[in-house]
């Protein structure tokens, strides 16, 4: 057996093994969540998960009862505002984000500042955002950042000055001695980039996952199953800088 071969085979149980977690980890928070929210009976976590894991499933389910409990609603139609806008709005266009404004005005004069866990609601009482502070535990976010140092190289060279809503460089905060990640934002979905090709039999990886380090990057991917619980949700970005503002 080659090195290659012998490689290939270790990511592949690090992906079973991370899939298996990730999935009886996302059951544990979802069961714990319904049961908290509607009085239920006490959920008890699978033998396979760890502590750490559990620990942190339990924060989760923390914050978001806390923020469910919370809601704070807007008069905006989220369904209208939604059938308004195109894929072309980029939020560059200031007339055009004025006239969505007058037609779709959020509801409400000046600033919130919400400090706790929380839900947002359109006027419908549809949930379309949820702030959840702290939702991950310490020990979390440790491995995360520990993760993400093999994604600084990367993170450098993915804005543009002219480049799209998730990679313009005028939403990054420039970078500082103190930043232990340069604030940028990568996409590290394996195969997303094939959906809009015919030839769907032998589907590829993304670029950035195809460079000389990729087999690091995706066992920082699979090491811990809470991050990849809402990895179709988000797109991966360095000390949440490159979030676009709702």
């Amino acid at each position: 057996m080659n090195v290659s071969s012998t490689s290939d085979i270790e990511i592949t149980l690090w992906c079973i093994w991370a899939l298996t977690v990730t999935h009886e980890a996302c059951e544990y928070t979802e069961q714990k969540f319904n049961a908290e929210k509607t009085g239920g009976d006490p959920v008890i976590p699978s033998p396979n998960l760890d502590t750490d894991l559990v620990m942190a499933c339990d924060q989760l389910v923390d914050r978001l009862i806390k923020a469910y409990k919370n809601p704070i609603q807007m008069q905006i139609d989220i369904a209208r505002y939604s059938k308004l806008i195109s894929p072309k709005d980029m939020g560059h266009n200031e007339e055009r984000e004025e006239k969505l404004l007058e037609r779709c005005p959020p509801g409400h004069e000046g600033t919130k500042l919400v400090e706790i866990p929380a839900t947002i609601l359109d006027a419908s009482g549809a949930i379309i955002a949820w702030y959840l502070l702290d939702a991950l535990t310490d020990a979390t976010q440790k491995e995360i950042w520990v993760a993400s140092d093999l994604l600084a190289p990367m993170l450098e060279k993915s804005v543009k000055v002219d480049g799209n809503w998730r990679l313009n460089q005028g939403w990054f905060k420039p970078s500082s001695e103190n930043d232990a990640l340069t604030p940028r934002c990568i996409n590290l979905s394996p195969a997303w980039f094939q959906q809009g090709h015919e030839n769907q039999l032998d589907p590829e990886v993304s670029a950035s996952l195809k460079g000389a380090s990729y087999e690091k990057i995706l066992k920082a991917i699979a090491q811990h199953p809470l991050q990849q619980q809402h990895s179709g949700l988000c797109i991966l970005s360095s000390t949440g800088q490159g979030c676009k503002p709702l």
